[in-house]
């Protein structure tokens, strides 16, 4: 195995980057392309990059570590923490002790202490990387930074109800009535083309704005740069949706989507807190996962945060794993 350290994304071929994404055990959304570049031109700012390409003898990419460098002498895994859920090395299947072995092997003597996070349990980086980091004289510690909350889904919309436990069910039906009943014209919309995208996340940062003054904060003129620049090329792929509850045309309630591997992506959110009694955010979730049933996905994942409105849903939390590598 061959490492390479490059200093930028140029030189990189964007359709092997994201084949190897898509094959790896780890691979996200937020490991792709498309969202790692839009992250480092808009978050790097000037601090070094070091993109670790593992190859086989014939060529053949095998492995891709993406990191920048925090502070001096502490360099951490691409993708920023406000917005990238899932981060891991994307190693081809059946190569992961191969391309570790290169990495660790490839900073031998090295003092720099690598910070990996965003790791599912299952990660084989969590299996691996422990064992193999003593005869490279270093250490690897793992902990858990967060949990997100995972929903399975059955065949159909009455399998799902009858998983609920019997208030969940005689809630979320209740306050779908509410809404119904009280709301004119009530209409969901999902966007999925770039004609009108713009648009459509106006609307979107709109409510998630209004929705809480937590939010208005975290989207600030940056953040909305980085959003908008970033989720043209995901919905260009396919993997990324705009969800709106809408009475008489207006946008109550709004949800992003993240479609990746299987699996949808509950991102981000906003709505019109005029209407905060009649839990717009609550009617439209069920709306989303009702259409992930019908679509025969697999999984409806309610990424990072265990706030109270997702376990409502019937998920199963899943620990998220930070691993720090120093020297020991």
């Amino acid at each position: 195995m061959k490492v390479e350290a490059l200093g930028s994304f140029d030189g990189l071929d964007p359709a092997r980057w994201n084949a190897l994404v898509e094959r790896a055990s780890g691979g996200s959304i937020f490991l792709t392309w498309q969202w790692q570049t839009q992250w480092a031109a808009a978050f790097l700012g000037g601090r070094p990059l070091q993109i670790l390409a593992v190859t086989d003898d014939e060529g053949a990419l095998c492995g891709l570590l993406p990191l920048y460098e925090e502070a001096i002498g502490d360099w951490r895994i691409v993708g920023g923490e406000d917005v990238s859920d899932y981060l891991d090395v994307a190693a081809a299947p059946g190569f992961e002790p191969a391309v570790w072995e290169a990495l660790l092997g490839h900073r031998d003597g090295e003092r720099a202490a690598w910070a990996l996070r965003g790791l599912r349990p299952d990660s084989p980086t969590l299996a691996l990387v422990p064992g193999l980091a003593a005869a490279h004289g270093l250490a690897a510690v793992a902990d858990r930074e967060e949990r997100c909350p995972i929903l399975p889904l059955p065949a159909t919309w009455d399998e799902y109800l009858s998983q609920l436990s019997g208030k969940d069910r005689h809630e979320l039906r209740r306050k779908m009535r509410k809404l119904e009943n009280e709301l004119p014209a009530i209409a969901v919309r999902a966007h999925t083309a770039l004609d009108g995208w713009d648009e459509a996340m106006t609307a979107f940062l709109a409510l998630h704005r209004a929705s809480r003054t937590g939010k208005a904060r975290f989207m600030d003129e940056r953040m909305e740069r980085f959003f908008r620049a970033a989720l043209r090329p995901l919905v260009a792929a396919g993997w990324a949706r705009l969800w709106f509850l809408e009475s008489a045309g207006a946008p109550v309630a709004t949800f992003l989507c993240v479609e990746y591997g299987g699996t949808v992506g509950l991102y981000n959110s906003g709505f019109d807190p005029a209407h905060a009694r009649l839990a717009p955010g609550i009617v439209l979730l069920g709306q989303l996962i009702r259409d992930a049933i019908e679509r025969r996905v697999a999984v409806f994942d309610f990424l990072r945060g265990e706030e109270s409105y997702k376990y409502a849903f019937g998920p199963t939390p899943r620990d998220l794993m930070r691993l720090r590598v120093a020297p020991a």
